[in-house]
């Protein structure tokens, strides 16, 4: 086997393993964006964080479809050795290449912008919600459980909030990691005074 034969069939077995991850990845985002209970009934009680792909299920299906056309330009053109086919690959890949790129300048500008701004939009959601809507609350408190912080900024995000309200004022276990109810002070002097923001 020569050096060019090699190289395609790797092009091959390379491009076929992005198309049928990209495949699977448009069908999770499919199936999890019209039944989404289905997927949370057989999988739900694998992780606490599966909740997390049921929000995520249109990005899985922009990602993968956008694999899947990757996955057969090269596949088909390396098969076929059509320069057509191969310029188009190339053409997708430096493009996501350069988007990537990007990207990455644009998030290392505005990383300050983007945290205040996220700031501005997650606090206010957290003293509203937190407590009355049940997946928010869900998502938060293993989001908390898992990265071992409190709040977005601390423990003072709660304050006002609907739980914070019907909890007689004290705040979620997390933000004290004991079993009793986490007051003003113990929440203060907890090691979780971190936010989510600044441990991510």
């Amino acid at each position: 086997m020569g050096c060019f034969t090699f190289i395609k069939v790797m092009m091959i077995l390379f491009n076929l393993a992005i198309f049928l991850g990209g495949g699977t990845l448009l069908g999770i985002g499919i199936w999890v964006s019209v039944d989404g209970k289905s997927f949370l009934d057989i999988f739900g009680t694998l992780s606490s964080s599966i909740m997390q792909v049921v929000n995520v299920s249109y990005f899985l299906i922009v990602i993968g479809a956008i694999l899947v056309v990757i996955g057969f330009l090269g596949c088909c053109g390396a098969q076929k050795e059509s320069k057509c086919l191969l310029m188009m690959f190339f053409s997708v890949v430096l493009i996501i290449f350069i988007a990537e790129i990007a990207a990455a300048v644009v998030v290392l500008v505005y990383t300050g912008l983007a945290e205040t701004f996220l700031t501005a939009l997650v606090t206010p959601v957290l003293k509203e919600k937190y407590g009355e809507d049940d997946a928010l609350t869900q998502i938060w408190n293993v989001t908390m459980n898992e990265v071992h912080c409190c709040g977005l900024n601390n423990y003072t995000d709660f304050e006002g909030s609907p739980w914070y309200r019907e909890h007689n004022h004290t705040f979620p276990g997390p933000c004290c990691r004991s079993t009793g109810p986490c007051t003003n002070t113990l929440a203060a002097q907890a090691n979780v005074s971190v936010g989510t923001r600044e441990q991510l």
